[in-house]
């Protein structure tokens, strides 16, 4: 695949990432079919598809795209993915066996954007198969709460394992994602899933036990504000989403759980003392402020195993593919080389 040529595309599920990767896809000029196992969200989506056709841009009230192609909405799997050459799982993982099952026998390249993958990886048996997981989304999760530029500059996770990825199918998916706009960064199945559970997976469980602060005292419900806002955004999430994410990742979520709770002991221990509590603190205090890490300068990265994961493993990222990637590393990956 060419990098300007356009692709056929089918994602399956439509909920906030499928029906957002359904539009952003359409937005930038491929061609793409979708299928939702709920009627009413095809309705929706074959609905809004109806309506790109009949406006130059998709919402024109917020950021004004162009439609370069139109979406169709299917009734099954198998009439969605008739003609595709990529196939986008975006359903639940414990949803992904039974849609494995009415993809048996295609030829083609299939992905995902479970926020597991380890256990999705297993599921693929002789699949041609890439893992990916784009780190984006909110709270709500219909395909009415779908957005086009959800993936903008956001970061995508596509995963190389050695002998098991084709660098040809990861290199197809990497100029497919970057196309809409995404920061493609390499990264093995059991790396993802040991940096998510830090970053996504026990957040989300800290956010529900912060949520239950408030329940049967009013007081504080009324005078929680921006700490409160910021630190239980995420437990608005659906539930089910989130224990099927946690659930799917217990080894490395209990590994990280386990480094938090040894965190807050220590900080319950030190209560006592101002000045041991606020040396314990200030280290968090950096790394936070510290983050996101600032981008360095563009770098050329050849499109192999090694070179593509060290980049990841470094906190870079793929903006473009061609003969060769470029990517960026952070400001500080190359203070430190």
């Amino acid at each position: 695949m060419c990098e300007s040529r356009p692709v056929n595309v089918a994602v399956i599920g439509l909920g906030l990432i499928g029906g957002s990767l359904l539009r952003a896809l359409a937005a930038h000029g491929h061609h793409v079919t979708g299928y939702d196992l709920a009627s009413s969200t095809r309705a929706e989506a074959t609905a809004m598809a109806r309506a790109a056709g009949a406006h130059h841009f998709a919402d024109p009230s917020i950021r004004p795209v162009e439609i370069k192609g139109a979406w169709h909405v299917t009734d099954s799997v198998a009439e969605a993915v008739t003609d595709a050459e990529v196939v986008v799982l975006a359903v639940p993982l414990p949803a992904a066996p039974a849609v494995l099952a009415d993809l048996s026998g295609f030829p083609g390249l299939i992905t995902d954007v479970t926020s597991v993958k380890g256990p999705v990886r297993d599921l693929m048996g002789g699949l041609r198969y890439v893992g990916g997981h784009p780190m984006a989304g909110k709270e709500s999760s219909s395909f009415l709460a779908s957005d086009p530029h959800l993936f903008d500059e956001c970061a995508w996770v596509l995963c190389l394992e050695p002998g098991g990825t084709g660098l040809a199918d990861w290199v197809t998916l990497a100029r497919l994602y970057t196309s809409i706009g995404a920061r493609v960064v390499p990264a093995t199945a059991d790396e993802h899933d040991r940096a998510v559970a830090r970053i996504s997976h026990v957040p989300h469980l800290l956010a529900a036990a912060l949520s239950n602060l408030i329940e049967d005292n009013p007081l504080a419900g009324t005078l929680a504000a921006g700490s409160f806002r910021d630190g239980t955004r995420v437990a608005a999430t659906r539930p089910e989403l989130i224990a099927a994410m946690c659930g799917g990742n217990a080894d490395a979520v209990r590994e990280a759980m386990e480094l938090v709770l040894s965190d807050l002991s220590i900080f319950t221990e030190s209560l006592d003392s101002v000045d041991e509590l606020t040396g314990l603190l200030r280290r968090p205090g950096e790394l936070r402020r510290g983050w996101p890490a600032a981008p360095g300068v563009p770098v050329e990265i050849g499109l192999d195993r090694e070179s593509l994961l060290a980049l990841g493993r470094a906190g870079g990222w793929v903006t473009r593919v061609g003969d060769t990637a470029i990517g960026m590393r952070p400001e500080t990956d190359l203070k430190a080389s």
